[in-house]
């Protein structure tokens, strides 16, 4: 039941890290920020297949 909610949690993750990432200067942060984020949105990508469909029910 918790899978549903991991797109959108995966989603503020990588928002977050970015924020985060971006903020700091240091020489590989931007990179490393970008890189955490794009494997985040990979999952989130991954996790809307358990997202319910309401047309399924009918």
């Amino acid at each position: 039941m918790m899978k549903r909610y991991l797109t959108a949690i995966f989603i503020g993750i990588s928002g977050i890290v970015l924020i985060i990432g971006l903020g700091v200067d240091l020489y590989w942060s931007g990179i490393a920020a970008w890189g955490i984020a794009f494997i985040c949105l990979i999952f989130a990508v991954y996790f809307t297949k358990y997202i319910p469909n309401d047309n399924d029910k009918q």
